[in-house]
């Protein structure tokens, strides 16, 4: 189950970081980003040895693909 951790306002989206653990104790990064009442997900292919690495890689790429205008 991911569990949201965080919330972050880019212009009119809403960013917000997914960590989920996998059988192995690493952690698996997501990112939702939102607009409205719809929002899309993506799932990064790294995996990271804390939830807080894998937390911080999602906003960051979260972020910069919102900035970058990356989402049409």
């Amino acid at each position: 189950m991911f569990i949201p951790s965080f919330v972050e306002r880019v212009g009119s989206y809403l960013v917000t970081p997914l960590v989920k653990s996998n059988d192995s104790g690493q952690f698996l990064a997501s990112v939702s980003i939102r607009r409205g009442a719809y929002d899309r997900i993506f799932r990064f292919a790294s995996s990271f040895p804390t939830s807080a690495l894998a937390m911080q890689h999602a906003l960051v790429e979260g972020r910069g693909m919102v900035l970058a205008n990356e989402l049409n």
